[in-house]
């Protein structure tokens, strides 16, 4: 599991407080057709483990937005923060812990008193709280980062374990970096931690070490050397590291895991997570062979998949297993005929089951108000009056000079504009000159408290020329990270998207702009990161 916090691992303190949970109750409705199966527990960590992704830090409105939408596709568990990392974090998973109702709401806290404490301040309003307990358990963990040995970290885990329980009745420990574990040590660990009075116990592949084989084996291996692990819930957390956090989570359901620590569209530390809705689908699409199920709505599937995107500022790829773009389109002939004649020949999961509304109505300019508002209730999109008008002033912008819209271009102008952060600037126009013969220029005006203001600056390209006329203007410079401009739709007036990672003194803020003028995509795009940067509080 990613991890990483403010205060050193040793650290402990705090008085010890005596409030008790009651018990949770695990046994929630099943399918009909799945009495017979296993249940595994969905664990979603897109905002703990997801938010550690650069540039993709959630306020606490984005968190209370995404953990509501996550109640309604049906998790049974929600991480909703790492609370001691931040003051506004904590307050972030109180919110949720406050207001999100249905499932188990936890927060992750290291093995010391201080982590707990405030942990517990933050989960304990919720209908169904947990307190997340990690600790190393990898010599490589041990000696390296807490340089410490084996009896010392097994008597911190019990230690924490049991203040823990004096708050709170459910208790998850997770044994840090267990696929590189020695075994015998991990089964002691685990042990100890569920006399302690755990009730999940987490065994993680860290840093995407294990293969699908080897993690399958561990898990039932696992089951047999500790018996008192048919007592709790056994939980599994993998990175992609290697590619292989959905096949290693997979494999240890297939060897007796109950719990799968997941996250929306798999984003997280490093190479991310494993992806929820491909677990969940897979599962699904092959319960028998796995002999369980899950108890989500997967007709949920994709609007939560797009709202982590749009809110985080992280694109799905378009070959994304489930909620990619090209996840059911089908452009060979020979799958083409297949899929009129049945749609079963190529395709295993019916898009309708996973929430994707296949769509060929094209919008344009005079397809009226109306028009667009029932096109936008078709595509799932619930919008204020406020929010309806910002999306129609853009999409009347983009249908004149575009001349159709698109279901996708529908979306992603939705998407664009209800990411908008408060504007310090709003971009107005641009004009540029390049040519290789000549040092491209470019002039920008943007708009500040009613007031244009317009600068010219040169570039290697015509793009950065206008990024470094942006930066002239708002009087901050900025070291672009990261540039990814490409076309979301199809077409010579095809419309561009560009996304921009900018480090904008030492933090990193994204940017996301969208026109049929790919230098103006990318201006737009520049221009958000820094309102995102002045909406920080700086300026």
């Amino acid at each position: 599991m990613g991890l990483d916090g403010p205060v050193d691992l040793c650290d402990a303190g705090g008085p010890l407080s005596t409030p008790v949970q009651e018990s949770l109750n695990w046994n929630t409705p099943q399918r009909k057709e799945s009495t017979m199966s296993r249940k595994i527990h969905i664990f979603d960590t897109t905002l703990r483990d997801g938010e550690q992704v650069p540039g993709a830090k959630l306020n606490r409105r984005q968190k209370l937005e995404i953990a509501e939408q996550l109640a309604r596709l049906g998790v049974d568990v929600i991480e909703a923060g790492f609370p001691c990392s931040s003051p506004e974090d904590l307050k972030a998973v109180q919110t949720v812990a406050e207001q999100v109702k249905g499932p188990v709401i936890a927060g992750l806290a290291r093995a010391v008193q201080q982590d707990i404490d405030i942990a517990w301040e933050a989960v304990k309003k919720a209908e169904r709280p947990r307190i997340h307990v990690f600790l190393g358990s990898s010599d490589i963990h041990l000696q390296k980062k807490l340089r410490r040995d084996r009896e010392s970290a097994l008597h911190q885990a019990v230690e924490a374990v049991k203040y823990a329980k004096k708050y709170c009745e459910d208790v998850e420990y997770s044994t840090e970096d267990a696929s590189r574990s020695d075994f015998d040590y991990l089964c002691r660990v685990i042990e100890a931690c569920i006399q302690a009075g755990a009730t999940v116990i987490n065994v993680p592949d860290t840093v995407g070490y294990a293969l699908p084989e080897q993690y399958g084996e561990l898990i039932r291996n696992l089951r047999e050397k500790v018996p008192a692990l048919d007592k709790v819930i056994l939980s599994v957390h993998c990175h992609n590291d290697l590619g292989l956090a959905v096949a290693n989570s997979l494999a240890a359901v297939r060897n007796g895991a109950e719990q799968v620590e997941c996250t929306i569209n798999g984003v997280g530390e490093r190479a991310g997570n494993a992806s929820l809705e491909e677990i969940v689908m897979a599962i699904r699409t092959r319960e028998s062979f796995f002999d369980a199920h899950t108890t989500l709505n997967t007709k949920e599937i994709y609007r939560t998949s797009r709202m982590v995107s749009r809110l985080m500022n992280i694109p799905v790829q378009p070959n994304k297993a489930i909620v990619g773009s090209n996840a059911f389109a089908h452009s060979s002939g020979i799958h083409q005929d297949g899929i009129l004649k049945d749609r079963s020949t190529y395709e295993i999961i019916r898009p309708e089951d996973v929430g994707i509304k296949a769509h060929s109505l094209v919008l344009t300019a005079r397809s009226g108000r109306a028009a667009l508002r029932h096109r936008l209730e078709e595509l799932g999109y619930e919008l204020t009056d406020e929010q309806f008008q910002k999306v129609h002033k853009r999409f009347l912008n983009v249908a004149d000079r575009k001349k159709e819209i698109s279901s996708q271009d529908l979306a992603t102008i939705v998407e664009i504009e209800l990411t908008k952060v408060s504007e310090t600037y709003t971009f107005d126009s641009l004009q540029t000159m390049s040519g290789n013969t000549m040092q491209p220029l470019a002039s920008v005006t943007l708009i500040k408290d009613d007031e244009k203001i317009t600068d010219a600056a040169t570039g290697n390209g015509p793009v950065n020329a206008v990024f470094n006329c942006i930066e002239r203007i708002v009087g901050e410079s900025g070291e672009l990270r990261d540039y990814d401009l490409k076309a979301v739709t199809t077409g010579k007036d095809a419309l561009g998207e560009a996304m921009v990672r900018v480090e904008i003194r030492g933090a990193i803020y994204s940017g996301i702009g969208t026109s049929p003028d790919v230098i103006e995509a990318s201006a737009r795009a520049y221009v958000n990161a820094f309102n995102r940067f002045f909406a920080n509080g700086n300026g």
